[in-house]
């Protein structure tokens, strides 16, 4: 973050700041009260995860192991590295979550049965 007189300006680069190139950008709002997003894990996606705008919370599991992040500022990322089920909820009316992924949409990459993706946490 760089911060002056004028306001804030953030950056995030490939290969400087992440451990990936950036191949997909995309953003989520307008999340309704009570209402939940992801519910789905990656094969091989990472991703970076920053809330622009408002608050949220992504519970996170690689079938063990769990854990809980409240984002709320635009200077603070959350990096998900791939076989992480996620669980994004608890939007606040104004959150905006904004994705940075290392790759183009695939439809094959994605686990979107959580048993499938306690079967695929033994094979990996």
């Amino acid at each position: 973050s760089f911060k002056d007189g004028t306001g804030s300006l953030n950056v995030v680069e490939s290969g400087e700041d992440l451990p990936f190139e950036i191949h997909r950008i995309y953003y989520i709002y307008g999340v309704e009260q009570f209402a939940s997003r992801g519910a789905h894990a990656h094969r091989n996606l990472r991703q970076l995860i920053i809330a622009i705008s408002g608050r949220f919370t992504v519970d996170l599991t690689d079938g063990v192991n769990s854990e809980s992040h409240t984002l709320q500022s635009p200077d603070v990322g959350l990096l998900l590295p791939p076989g992480l089920w996620r669980d994004l909820h608890s939007f606040t009316s104004d959150g905006i979550c904004l994705v940075l992924a290392s790759h183009h949409f695939d439809e094959a990459d994605y686990i979107r049965e959580y048993p499938a993706f306690l079967n695929w946490t033994l094979t990996v």
